[in-house]
């Protein structure tokens, strides 16, 4: 019995930005007697199923954006004789979707890292159930990935997860649901072990894949002694701590070493996390902007962030700091009109923000976005080939509408074209250029407008254009500039590098003085 692990995608780049990391914390679930298993990411190559053989147990995991080949390789998997094992957050939302379209035997719901050798053990006895309940472990119990298994050199960034779970509640995001409000932590020794792992073998950008690396935030400490609720105030300043510390010893690795994670602008409001991100070489931090406007925030239940002049001076603070940001920005909610386009970018410009992504307004399921949306379409929703609007994940690509909702004063099509309009203006070569002054060598600049042209043609053109053509023909260019870029992202392997130590614990105030 051979155990496959699928990441499917209709796109192949030949090589990727970001390792997947539950494909390698998978194998490393896999237990020995299996023996390793045999990874295939389709963002770098399709998979051939012809390799499959009776018996065998294939792996998929889903997010919505890749169901449809997701579920086409589980159908012929099956057809093969393969166990066909399903998992990711779109499984975990609609498990029957997997068994009814996808030909899953099984579905895997939440972690996979405890269940899965639970799953292989019955399979191997030729009874899985239909449903494994994986649920949310605690931190002391995620799996540090296999990657001694990373097929070498086609990858720009490795990933390490330090915490699962978001104690916000933003409308169009589904993370608090499924991973949970409680943020989960790693132990710090086993974070910076793993980190080391991947320094070993050459990667000195790694990604920090977290829900929300500032877990907890001023605001949540001040609310806490306000409602002399000690308990919580004791939990909180524990959590923050162990944010302090895992920094303190990501500080002691090779000063070349590049950090990012995913962040709140929040973190704005604390110095001294964000000067503790810099001693730690966490250089550069997604932050959900997405609106630029009051009503904008409120349409998403994100309110808690600021806009206008605020929303950019809280921005240039990352800078100030030595934190890059990347803003992300969303389109086409109830509230916008056709100024917002242009408020945006001149904010994005105006905020000193390092890259930027524009996307439109999508109601993903899991999300509240989605549960009013579906309730809106009624008891029969329109149909696009036959299948509802509200399973638009199962509409093939070239015929899905590149906006789901009803906006009331513009049409997709205009919504659309003021989008890549947004886009065109951040990533024009004038734009990056002068953002590429963030570096100092021509070296780096030069490697900073190659980064800024593929992210474009990776997540813009390939997701906004309307035509397969223009998108084949991005996909190219993505193919093409990618190649060089591994090699500039790649660091000298340091085999005898040691894991830090510990620091002598500090209060976290007095941080940025150490």
């Amino acid at each position: 019995m051979r155990v496959y692990l699928l990441n499917p995608s209709e796109t192949a780049f030949g090589t990727s930005v970001i390792t997947p990391r539950w494909m390698y914390v998978l194998a490393a679930a896999t237990p020995s007697t299996y023996g390793d298993p045999i990874i295939a990411d389709e963002t770098l190559d399709h998979f051939d199923p012809a390799c499959l053989q009776p018996g065998d147990v294939v792996g998929i995991s889903i997010h919505t954006a890749n169901v449809a080949r997701g579920l086409t390789l589980g159908r012929i998997a099956r057809e093969r004789g393969a166990w066909v094992v399903f998992g990711g957050i779109h499984a975990t939302l609609f498990p029957d979707e997997a068994i009814e379209l996808g030909g899953a035997h099984s579905v895997v719901k939440g972690d996979g890292d405890v269940i899965w050798s639970q799953v292989l053990s019955d399979c191997a006895q030729g009874k899985p159930l239909p449903v494994y309940e994986g649920s949310r472990i605690p931190g002391s119990d995620f799996l540090p990935a296999r990657w001694d298994l990373l097929p070498p050199g086609r990858y720009m960034w490795a990933s390490v997860q330090t915490v699962r779970g978001c104690p916000k509640h933003c409308s169009f995001c589904s993370v608090w649901r499924t991973d949970g409000q409680k943020p989960r932590s790693r132990t710090v020794d086993a974070i910076v072990e793993e980190i080391v792992t991947l320094r070993r073998i050459g990667f000195r950008f790694i990604a920090l894949a977290d829900d929300n690396f500032y877990p907890v935030t001023l605001t949540d400490l001040e609310l806490a002694r306000k409602q002399n609720n000690l308990a919580r105030l004791a939990e909180l300043e524990a959590l923050r701590e162990d944010r302090f510390e895992l920094m303190r010893r990501l500080a002691q690795l090779p000063s070349d070493t590049v950090f990012f994670t995913q962040i709140t602008v929040e973190a704005a409001e604390d110095p001294a996390f964000l000067d503790a991100m810099r001693l730690a070489n966490i250089k550069g931090g997604l932050v959900g902007v997405e609106s630029v406007t009051p009503a904008g925030l409120k349409d998403i239940f994100k309110d808690f962030n600021p806009s206008g002049d605020d929303l950019a001076a809280r921005l240039l603070k990352f800078k100030q700091h030595g934190v890059h940001v990347l803003g992300s920005f969303i389109f086409g909610l109830p509230s916008d009109r056709a100024h917002t386009f242009q408020a945006t970018a001149e904010l994005a410009q105006a905020s000193g923000i390092t890259f930027a992504q524009f996307v439109t307004m999508t109601p993903y399921p899991g999300t509240v976005d989605f549960e009013r949306w579906e309730k809106h379409q009624g008891a029969e929703p329109p149909a696009i080939d036959g299948v509802p609007i509200t399973r638009f994940w199962l509409i093939p690509g070239h015929r899905r509408p590149k906006l789901y909702t009803t906006h009331p004063t513009m049409d997709s099509e205009e919504i659309r074209v003021r989008t890549q309009s947004v886009w065109d203006d951040f990533y024009s070569i004038r734009s990056i250029w002068a953002r590429a002054s963030c570096v100092k060598s021509l070296k780096a600049r030069l490697a900073f407008v190659l980064v800024s042209k593929l992210y474009r043609q990776m997540y813009a053109n390939t997701g906004i254009a309307t035509d397969s053509a223009r998108r084949q023909s991005s996909t190219r260019w993505a193919r093409w500039l990618a190649k060089p870029l591994v090699r500039l992202f790649q660091g000298k392997p340091m085999p005898d590098l040691a894991v830090p130590p510990p620091i002598t614990l500090v209060p976290a105030s007095n941080f940025n003085i150490l």
